[in-house]
């Protein structure tokens, strides 16, 4: 029979089994927050940021994790999966919900918001209703921020909108087509993966897009003038469960929504980073970047008039209040 050994009770003993008991008492609350886009781009980076500033703020009571580029839902499902607590935070791009609700949209029209400071103008109209509208679908808007702004690339130069009719228009969204009937353009449609093939062949010979997103796609290689006509800031905004808000204490409500202030305002400055970066390598590529001449931003003023109105038409007496409050 083996004789069991019995260890003498330490100080050390008595310190560890008080430490383990301290650990299990200390309550932390781990999140999951949904993104779309790969871990580099600017606005995954500030998420990042953000989860950073509430784990310090909170001496990591509370936990966020950032699942970069869909990894956990796909970008049409993160506003779903927030809003029935699958994902307790996520980030959406709020134009793509236009058609749940029109006022989503509002920042996607062209032409009604076409600068940084009209464009933050915009969202402080757009706000209070956006978080009227998510309460209730029982979520909370921590922050958004604006991609960097849409402009027209075109193999030859422009005047006017009438130099645009018949030009092969590349059209990726319902928006970049109705701005092509408008203007007498011809819409193709082009998938992402075969733009640089539809440009080197003809397919189509102009676009509208950011400055970013002409320095991915390398369109300094087949067009030759960018035009700044900051079209529309479309912005991405980060959303929160509201029962998993709720059943935070103060101290953590508190340190999140700092840090989503935080991260709202570093944002804007990163994208306007992002965008001044990008137009002067689309000039370091030999690319034509310039300010649309006057009668060409008017013309296009006129196509974003008809655009709003038709977008009025849907969104109602809660559009029309939001469009007033704007242009105050």
């Amino acid at each position: 029979m083996k004789r069991r050994r019995i260890f003498p009770v330490t100080a050390l003993g008595v310190a560890l089994a008080l430490g383990l008991s301290a650990g299990s008492a200390f309550a932390q609350t781990k999140w999951d927050l949904a993104a779309a886009y790969p871990a580099t781009n600017f606005h995954t980076e500030n998420m990042v940021q953000l989860a950073n500033d509430v784990d310090k703020a909170t001496g990591g009571k509370l936990k966020i994790t950032v699942h970069a580029n869909a990894a956990l839902f796909k970008a049409p499902e993160i506003k779903r999966a927030v809003q029935g607590g699958q994902a307790q935070m996520g980030e959406i791009l709020l134009a793509n919900f236009q058609n749940e609700w029109q006022l989503f949209g509002v920042d996607g029209l062209p032409f009604l918001a076409d600068s940084y400071d009209a464009s933050k103008k915009l969202y402080a109209a757009q706000k209070p209703f956006l978080e009227k509208k998510l309460a209730e679908q029982g979520m909370v808007l921590l922050y958004a921020v604006a991609w960097p702004p849409q402009g027209i690339y075109t193999k030859k130069a422009l005047t006017s909108a009438a130099d645009l009719k018949g030009i092969k228009w590349r059209a990726y969204s319902p928006a970049t087509a109705r701005i092509a009937e408008l203007v007498g353009a011809q819409p193709v449609t082009v998938q992402a993966a075969e733009f640089s093939q539809a440009l080197a062949t003809g397919v189509v010979e102009s676009t509208m897009t950011s400055g970013a997103t002409g320095v991915d796609s390398k369109l300094y290689e087949h067009l030759k003038y960018y035009y700044d006509t900051q079209a529309w800031l479309p912005k991405n905004a980060v959303l929160v469960n509201k029962k998993a808000f709720d059943a935070l204490d103060k101290p953590l409500k508190d340190a999140l929504l700092k840090a989503g202030a935080d991260a709202e305002a570093r944002g804007w400055a990163a994208s306007a980073k992002v965008n001044t970066d990008t137009v002067a390598k689309l000039k370091a590529n030999g690319m034509a970047v310039e300010a649309p001449p006057a009668a060409l931003k008017a013309d296009m003023a006129k196509v974003g008039d008809t655009m709003l109105k038709e977008w009025l038409d849907k969104a109602g007496p809660e559009g029309k209040a939001l469009i007033d409050a704007y242009r105050k």
